[in-house]
């Protein structure tokens, strides 16, 4: 959690990679007792305008939220929440994410659907939020680092290769 602006609103970082894994025999008794402890510090910490910044990556697909707890979770929030959110940004989206966000579109407001945001980096997430109120998990900085390390190897095996340069001379 950190916070931004003039008015110090809050800023709301989630860690998909933190959840629990979906095999446990208790799974759903975790996470409706999760949902409910974020929505009651949700209600504490926020009185004016906040945003949630959603880390996705270095998060396996057995620890990722299903479909029926988000759709839960959005029913749920109070309408004075639902309101003062001004943007979801998902650092280092799935196709996963990107899939379900897009099918379930249609399901959900688009006052709520025009604030999701898509970041690919946490250099990009730089950009959007001030950094220095909000922790980064460990697991995320290294996976963000291995993924721009895999991007620049990829940009730069592109570029020595002579097909690709003349290709690009053409």
């Amino acid at each position: 959690t950190g916070y931004y602006g003039d008015g110090l609103n809050a800023i709301i970082v989630f860690a998909a990679c933190f959840l629990p894994d979906s095999s446990r025999t208790d799974y759903n008794y975790v996470m409706e007792n999760l949902f409910l402890y974020v929505i009651s510090t949700l209600e504490l910490m926020v009185a004016e305008d906040y945003m949630i910044v959603y880390l996705n990556g270095a998060t396996p697909r057995r620890r990722m939220p299903g479909l029926g707890w988000m759709k839960k979770c959005y029913q749920m929030i109070d309408r004075r929440l639902r309101k003062n959110l001004k943007s979801f940004i998902i650092v280092h989206p799935s196709w996963f994410i990107r899939t379900i966000l897009t099918v379930t579109r249609p399901f959900i407001s688009s006052k709520f659907s025009s604030k999701i945001q898509y970041v690919n980096t946490l250099a990009e997430l730089r950009e959007m939020i001030p950094m220095e109120y909000v922790h980064i998990p460990d697991s995320i900085v290294k996976y963000d680092e291995e993924k721009c390390i895999k991007r620049r190897m990829r940009t730069s095996c592109l570029s020595n290769d002579p097909e690709m340069t003349s290709v690009e001379q053409e």
